[in-house]
């Protein structure tokens, strides 16, 4: 079995040199920006790693995953834009560097970039990774809809929340270990299990991504802490707050979501106390667990030996580290 550092090494030397040419090139510079300012490379791992549960022959799925990377970081480039976000992965967004106008053109053309890195998968799965990248770009749309729908919308569920984090966030996570178990020519239920993984692990991310954008480490997480607060950001822990709390916690909350005028770091200093009175950080945590623990029993019934899913035991075992 391959490591992750291997496979992230592959995953690189693959993005390297795309988005280039000879003409236009200003389209390409924030291109390759974005993809050379870090990340994790968490999709195309598991994407090769998925392929490896099957095969030792991973060489069919390196452009596909690097293809899931690409399509994730113009994902990022507009979601920054959307967000007014001018950090990313403790560098500054590419419209905040490059202007909204050049963002939005260059993370098009990165859209067109993946579909034609998961042209590269063999001619015999071709079309069924060509269909499960397409219905996953569509539902990653829709939960940005949802996501930006939620942001005027004056009460947010939970589960109107989950069903939006999980198309915007987990079913990208779930179509790379998918993918993988494609070109690795698994069984349609291996498939399945691993998607179940993929998007349960999607969730549990997501859900301490919230977390750690209102209690992390600016300089661990990569970006400024607090800025969904400021921005009156639909989270899970908002979402929650807003369902538990009453009487003059609720008013107070609901004055600070509808005030944009004070100071800023007042308005997170005094956010994050309602929150922890209402222990939402606690609840938060405690369902992104469950989804791990939902994401590691799908793993273990996947047809294949123990010692072949350990590399990826292990990936979903630093992703519950990064929180603590």
């Amino acid at each position: 079995m391959f490591t992750g550092d291997y496979l992230r090494e592959l995953t690189d030397k693959a993005i390297t040199g795309l988005g280039s040419s000879s003409e236009a090139d200003r389209l390409f510079v924030p291109v390759r920006y974005i993809l050379s300012i870090g990340g994790k490379r968490l999709r195309p791992v598991m994407c090769l790693m998925a392929c490896n549960l099957f095969s030792d022959k991973i060489d069919n799925a390196v452009m596909p995953a690097a293809g899931i990377e690409v399509f994730h970081n113009f994902t990022l480039v507009h979601d920054d834009i959307l967000d007014r976000a001018d950090i990313r992965r403790g560098s500054p967004t590419v419209h905040a560097r490059w202007g909204a106008d050049q963002a939005i053109l260059s993370g098009d053309v990165m859209a067109f970039l993946a579909t034609e890195c998961i042209g590269h998968a063999p001619e015999k799965v071709l079309p069924q990774t060509l269909k499960s990248f397409n219905r996953t770009a569509i539902e990653v749309c829709i939960g940005q809809q949802l996501d930006m729908d939620y942001e005027k919308k004056g009460v947010v569920t939970t589960e109107e929340y989950l069903r939006m984090i999980e198309l915007k966030t987990a079913v990208l996570v779930a179509a790379s270990l998918k993918i993988g178990a494609i070109i690795g020519e698994a069984s349609e239920k291996d498939q399945d299990l691993l998607y179940e993984f993929g998007r349960s692990l999607g969730m549990a991310f997501q859900i301490q991504d919230d977390v750690l954008d209102t209690y992390g480490d600016t300089k661990k997480f990569g970006k400024k802490t607090g800025n969904d607060i400021v921005s009156n950001k639909k989270t899970y822990l908002l979402v929650r707050a807003l369902e538990t709390a009453g009487g003059e916690k609720l008013r107070e909350l609901r004055k600070l979501i509808e005030t944009n005028d004070g100071n800023a770091e007042e308005k997170i200093t005094t956010v994050r106390t309602i929150y922890d009175e209402l222990e939402i950080r606690l609840e938060a945590e405690n369902l992104a667990y469950d989804y791990f623990n939902r994401a590691f029993r799908a793993l273990d019934q996947v047809s294949v030996k123990d010692e072949r899913k350990n590399e990826l035991k292990e990936l979903a075992v630093n992703l519950i580290g990064r929180v603590k």
